[in-house]
Order: C-alpha cells, then structure tokens, then sequence
C-alpha cells in the first residue's frame, strides 16, 4: 500500500471523525449554556466534516486511480480544515469558550492535518496519470 494514499485515508477518517469525538460533550453539544442555534451550527460542522471526509474516501478509493481522483480527495480531506482555520477571521469568534485560559488546539491540528494532505497528495501524484 502506497504511503501517500494511507495519509491522505488518515487525514480523511480524522475529518470524518474528529469533530464528533471534540464536540460530543459539554463543551459543545451537551454544553447548557449554549443557545439551540448555536448547537444547530455546531452539528452542521460536525456532519460537513463526515460527508467531506467520506467523500474524500470515496474518491481516493472508488475508482481506478487518476489526477482527478486524487486532487478530488485531496479537496475534500482538506477544506473542513481550511474553513476551520477561516473562522477566526469572523467578528466575536475564539478558539475556546471563557472561562476557560487554555490555548485553542485548532490551528496545529488544522496545519498538521494540511501538511499531511500536502504530502500524502505530493507521495500519491507520482503515482497516478
């Protein structure tokens, strides 16, 4: 098994993933003192991160290996992460909720994630048309 497509199914089953197992708790989901809408938002993002990841799976794995496949799974396995990072950017957003004084881990975790996307899409290309 080619070591770029292993990353590139890693990246994607974390995307699918790792949303639910950050979010289903009381920080997030469970947390009573946020308002329906913002749970309504917040289970958007955890089910665009499954299908993205899912789709990302389906186009690395679905079909006989090509350029399109491959660049198609990479877009998938990688815009969660890049909408992640953008978010910021918004009025009135932080990485954490207060009270709490802990650093946010999304950005590592966002430049990890599209590191190992770059790289498993640079190990993958050299073997698809």
């Amino acid at each position: 098994m080619r070591i770029g497509r292993v990353l590139l199914s890693a990246t994607s089953l974390t995307t699918m993933f790792g949303a639910f197992l950050a979010d289903w708790n009381e920080t997030h989901v469970h947390n009573p003192k946020w308002p329906p809408h913002a749970k309504f938002h917040n289970g958007q993002t955890m089910s665009m991160g499954l299908a993205l990841g899912a789709c990302a799976l389906g186009s690395l794995w679905g079909g006989k290996p090509s350029r399109g496949r491959l660049d198609a799974a990479t877009t998938f396995a990688s815009l969660y992460w890049i909408t992640q990072l953008s978010a910021s950017l918004y009025p009135g957003t932080a990485l954490v909720d207060p009270p709490s004084t802990r650093k946010g881990r999304q950005p590592v975790i966002a430049g990890t994630t599209l590191a190992l996307n770059a790289v498993g899409y640079a190990l993958e290309r050299r073997h698809v048309r």
